[in-house]
């Protein structure tokens, strides 16, 4: 039976999240607009209840859509595409979101959650700044509408049925189909950073839209100044909010990606870091303001610019423009039209109020001194605002071709295939400007300079950034003279800033905020520089073997092959590490730890096994032989490494392979051991196809009896005795059948497991003889009972051999790593103290006037 009633009730409320957005900018642009005060208060009564109509309706439209989603009603086109019904509770979740329409949804959410806490905290601007809100908010849910107007499709609905979204000749035969299952969620996003990398993200997207929305209102209403002091907390918190999430991204890809790194300048990536590194410039220019009328129009100029950069990226992500060039960008579901009317229309907006508004901004008419505040703001804000446009140039070249081909030119620009040529050296030298000018302009700011003092203040955190550089350029032997550069100013930095903060601490903690962000920042370059700079392969090939011709000279050198319990070993910070592969391992559903996936059998079910013997996990008995036990996830494989140090103490690895049909390919993802001033950073870079067919040698026949020794590859073996079976694992017994099996001990090199029990078994129903074989994965053998010999006692036993399980191991050494999430702590910690102190301030002021 289809659900279709939970359908149309989506569909009527996203018509009514719509219409009451759009009803509700009309009716605070008329409150606005209106010299009457009763009619200023009637208009804006009747905006705020349009505007809480919309807020209910978008919860209502994400209460549904779960629904859709967690009740698993594949007749929906976005549940089917999504989610599956062994997606885990968390992953139902977060497929919410990994589509288009979803992940607007989650957009709209956080605005309108925004918009009833603008209408509750601040009366004053609720008109004029909630306009610009519920008109984003119509342009928004006009994105998941989903209607067709004369011939023109209007959004793209999440609650279209599977048998409109696509023609299959099945919904011909029987147009109430529903597939048993979905697609699933992308192997890659089962993650928990997909449960909260986009909600933070999103939110931050959401909060550009304040400050944006005050910007506009002040030019709208003519409060040129006075929209400063509300928009700066929420400003602030943007930043927070938008680079938490952007390095929330950044661990995501360390944690799951295998390219060892935590940033690929990705277009996508780029389209998120430019809008928050001129957010960062708008609040420098925003708190400069204060002092200074000048940067009132910079201030203005930015704020929109951040918001507009937000909907290029939007259109960037979700237009199908980028084509392949992105593997976090959408296809193209036709808004790519919608998506440039939203950006143009609030581009011109902001830019005609500019234009009309312009010369009636108050401007400082004294020149600004190079011994201001002001000076050193405008210079950082500046060099902020080139660090942003030096990556959008490159990534905004599939636009420009695009518009070039509209009008008939053939650009073909390309941005350079090596990234650390187009995008790192030209960041790490505003990086090094970054840490100058946040650590003098410091001092500015909270003491007047002129020539002579400027000397006295500086020197004494010039001389100890100095001293401490050379210290640690001499222990680190650090050579390239950028790299010198760049820790000497980041140390400078962090040495400035820590004066301010140890000062301003003692008077008065609040405003110790913006050196406490600072010394995040400068702690991130230095996380940056060694993490990058110096990372290094540890995982040489010292076996004077290639391992394949066909491998790169890469692959062949700096890569080690681990055979499954064959020690290996390894150099890693000056010490010797001792490896040994242990084998694949597997989750199983409701089990802490792993269990060995080589005594699992499986069955026509994905999800379902069959023991072999006894399952352990985390050294307790979780299951039995020819038990059943459920995957967690059968997509999922761990290959678990031992790393045996000098001293004796062992750690262990799991870098995963994944099967990922999405990806068209299996799919590694690393693992890593943290240590303070170090991550040993492991993927695997090669393995056996699980897939292929298992080439097993000619067979050996051996007959023996009980007690007797021989050999199965290299092994001894001891056959033990022979048992009468009830049951075999994978066969249903009838009370007629007979079974024996062969109790034979195995005696491997696994210091964990030294003693393997293999149990070849020989089934007999009526006239018909099976034998059922034994393979032992480990040491790469399979045995079968060919014949049994009662008179004698004795087995007649064949034995085919094959290659080892293996892996092809690559392990990176990345120093200081944990610098740059630390940097990244202390940052929102800095963050935070801010949007504290701005608030209070705002506060104050409102109370202020309210009392006046």
């Amino acid at each position: 039976m289809l659900h279709l009633g939970i359908g149309n009730l989506g569909h009527a409320l996203t018509i009514v999240a719509f219409v009451s957005a759009l009803l509700s900018a009309i009716y605070f642009m008329v409150a606005t607009q209106s010299g009457d005060l009763q009619k200023q208060t009637t208009w804006k009564r009747y905006g705020r209840i349009a505007f809480f109509v919309h807020a209910a309706s978008v919860v209502g439209i994400v209460v549904t859509l779960y629904t859709i989603i967690a009740n698993h009603y594949f007749e929906y086109h976005y549940a089917w595409s999504h989610t599956s019904k062994v997606l885990p509770t968390e992953y139902q979740i977060s497929s919410f979101w990994e589509g288009q329409e979803g992940s607007f949804l989650l957009w709209m959410f956080w605005h309108a959650i925004l918009g009833v806490i603008l209408i509750v905290i601040n009366r004053f601007w609720e008109s004029s700044v909630m306009t610009i809100f519920a008109l984003v908010q119509a342009f928004l849910s006009s994105m998941v509408l989903g209607v067709v107007v004369l011939g023109l499709k209007i959004g793209s609905s999440p609650f279209i049925l599977l048998r409109d979204a696509l023609d299959l000749p099945i919904f011909q035969m029987n147009p109430d189909f529903v597939p048993e299952d979905g697609n699933g969620l992308n192997p890659l996003l089962q993650n928990y950073w997909m449960v909260i990398h986009p909600p933070t993200l999103f939110l931050g997207f959401a909060t550009t839209l304040i400050p944006f929305a005050y910007a506009i209102a002040g030019l709208w209403t003519k409060k040129y100044k006075s929209w400063i002091r509300p928009a700066l907390p929420w400003a602030l918190f943007s930043v927070a909010v938008l680079g938490v999430g952007i390095l929330m991204g950044g661990y995501w890809a360390y944690e799951t990606l295998n390219f060892g790194g935590y940033w690929n300048w990705d277009p996508v990536e780029n389209a998120v870091y430019v809008p928050w590194l001129v957010l960062v410039a708008s609040i420098h220019v925003m708190i400069a303001f204060k002092k200074n009328d000048t940067a009132l129009r910079a201030s203005i100029i930015l704020t929109i610019a951040v918001f507009v950069l937000i909907l290029y990226s939007t259109f960037l992500t979700r237009s199908g423009i980028l084509g392949s060039a992105s593997v976090h960008s959408f296809t193209d579901l036709g808004l790519s039209g919608q998506l440039l009317l939203y950006l143009v229309f609030f581009t011109l907006v902001s830019v005609v109020l500019l234009v009309i508004n312009w010369k009636k901004l108050p401007t400082s008419e004294e020149s600004t001194s190079a011994y201001s505040r002001e000076f050193w703001i405008f210079i950082g804000a500046t060099v902020l605002c080139l660090m942003g446009f030096q990556v959008l140039l490159p990534t905004s070249y599939p636009v420009l071709n695009s518009i070039g081909a509209y009008f008939g030119q053939f650009w073909n620009l390309a941005a350079n295939a090596d990234s650390n040529l187009q995008y790192s050296v030209w960041q790490m030298w505003f990086s090094v400007a970054v840490a100058i000018l946040s650590g003098t302009g410091q001092f500015f700011w909270w003491k007047k300079m002129d020539r002579k003092q400027l000397g006295r203040t500086l020197l004494p955190p010039v001389m100890v950034a100095l001293i401490l550089s050379s210290i640690i350029i001499m222990v680190s032997k650090i050579a390239n003279i950028s790299y010198i550069i760049l820790l000497t100013t980041s140390v400078y930095s962090i040495v400035a800033n820590g004066i301010i903060m140890f000062r301003t601490m003692r008077s008065s903690p609040k405003l110790s905020g913006g050196s406490i962000a600072h010394i995040g920042i400068a702690m991130m370059l230095i996380g940056i520089l060694w993490s990058a700079g110096y990372s290094k392969i540890v995982s040489y090939n010292t076996s004077g073997l290639m391992y394949n011709r066909e491998f790169s000279d890469r692959m062949n050198n700096e890569n080690i092959l681990l055979f499954q319990h064959e020690p290996y070993e390894m150099t890693v910070s000056g010490e010797t590490l001792s490896l040994r592969y242990t084998g694949p391992q597997v989750k199983l559903e409701g089990i802490s730890g792993m269990v060995d996936a080589q005594q699992l059998i499986p069955t026509r079910d994905p999800f379902l096994m069959v023991t072999k013997g006894t399952l352990y996990a985390d050294g307790k008995e979780v299951a039995h032989r020819g038990d059943t036990v459920r995957l967690d996830n059968p997509e999922n494989t761990y290959h678990e490494v031992v790393y045996t140090k000098p001293s004796g103490r062992q750690f262990y690895l799991y870098p995963r392979l994944q099967i990922n049909e999405t990806m068209g390919s299996i799919v590694p993802s690393p693992d890593v051991k943290r240590v303070w001033d170090r991550d040993l950073y492991t993927h695997i870079t090669n393995a056996p196809d699980p897939e292929a067919e298992t080439k097993w040698s000619e067979t050996d026949s051996i007959m023996v009896s009980p007690g007797d020794r021989f050999f199965i590859n290299d092994y001894v073996a001891v056959f033990k005795r022979p048992n009468r079976i009830d049951a075999i694992p994978g066969v249903r017994m009838r009370d007629s059948d007979l079974a024996v099996e062969a109790e034979i001990e195995i005696f491997s090199d696994d210091p964990q497991r030294e003693k393997i029990e293999a149990l070849p078994a020989y089934f007999i129903r009526g006239e018909m003889a099976r034998p059922i074989p034994e393979e032992i994965e480990s040491i790469g053998a399979k045995i079968t009972i060919l014949k049994i010999f009662p008179e004698s006692n004795s087995f007649l036993l064949g034995i085919n051999t094959t290659q080892k399980p293996w892996i092809i191991l690559e392990a990176q050494e990345k120093p200081l790593i944990n610098v740059l999430w630390l940097g990244t702590l202390i940052l929102v910690i800095g963050m935070g103290v801010a949007v504290y102190r701005r608030y209070t301030e705002f506060q104050k002021m409102r109370d202020k006037k309210q009392e006046a």
